[in-house]
């Protein structure tokens, strides 16, 4: 039986975890605590590396939570990543506060222009910036050019933002090309692993139950590891998150 030929990507750094770069692909999960109950945050992290997870998602809705983040890092034995939408000042201060990687999803953080100073500041802190494109929040501006949210939709999305970043000499990016719908997932993530060079998150976005969940995942991630496509992915489903790590 012949070995799977992976897609050649850029070796990324995410605290000690290295993404891309022909490295072993890395199974994460997202926690559902609220972050600012860094004890419940922490003991959650903790059944999740334990169960396999090696980085680990954060949702950072406030200052508050942005602030828990130190000591989620001080504490926690895998790389912590901030989950940021629509304030990018949050991104700032996870980025203070010593996030590893910080998400961002293009369709709602308000603007290209606005990511310059942010890969900035990525850099200062040696961490990683996940370009997270979703179908579900793509821009205006890209459904109205597209018709709806195709693939070539995600791709467009992720290519332009990437362009900014590459112009303010950023090359520490991760990018996720996410639909619910499994067959734009392929798709998405088919035409971006030939156009740019960043490793791949993988992932089925609202997946669903642990069945439903597992079977829409097993079907979208395992058709493209199948073609050697990805470097770290997460099984999404709406139960504890230590079944994504198993299922992944």
């Amino acid at each position: 039986m012949s070995s799977i030929k992976r897609r050649q990507s850029l070796a990324v750094m995410v605290g000690g975890i290295m993404i891309g770069g022909g490295a072993q692909i890395s199974i994460q999960s997202m926690t559902n605590t609220k972050t600012d109950d860094t004890a419940s945050t922490l003991a959650q992290i903790n059944r999740l590396a334990a169960a396999g997870c090696e980085l680990i998602r954060v949702a950072v809705p406030d200052a508050r939570a942005a602030r828990s983040i130190s000591r989620l890092v001080q504490e926690s034995s895998i790389p912590i990543i901030a989950d940021i939408h629509f304030d990018l000042r949050l991104a700032y201060l996870a980025l203070q506060h010593g996030a590893s990687e910080v998400r961002i999803n293009p369709g709602n953080i308000g603007g290209k222009e606005k990511l310059r100073d942010l890969a900035r500041a990525a850099a200062d802190q040696g961490a990683a910036l996940r370009v997270g494109v979703n179908a579900g929040s793509l821009e205006t501006s890209r459904l109205k050019k597209h018709g709806a949210a195709k693939a070539e939709a995600l791709v467009d999305s992720a290519l332009e933002y990437l362009q900014v970043l590459e112009k303010a000499q950023f090359q520490n990016i991760i990018v996720s090309l996410k639909a619910s719908d499994v067959l734009t997932t392929i798709e998405a993530n088919r035409l971006f692993a030939g156009l740019a060079p960043y490793p791949i998150h993988l992932g089925v976005t609202e997946a669903g139950t642990v069945l439903s969940g597992t079977v829409k995942s097993a079907v979208g991630i395992g058709t493209l590891l199948a073609e050697g496509i990805g470097d770290t992915l997460r099984v999404s489903l709406t139960a504890d998150p230590v079944e994504e790590v198993k299922i992944g």
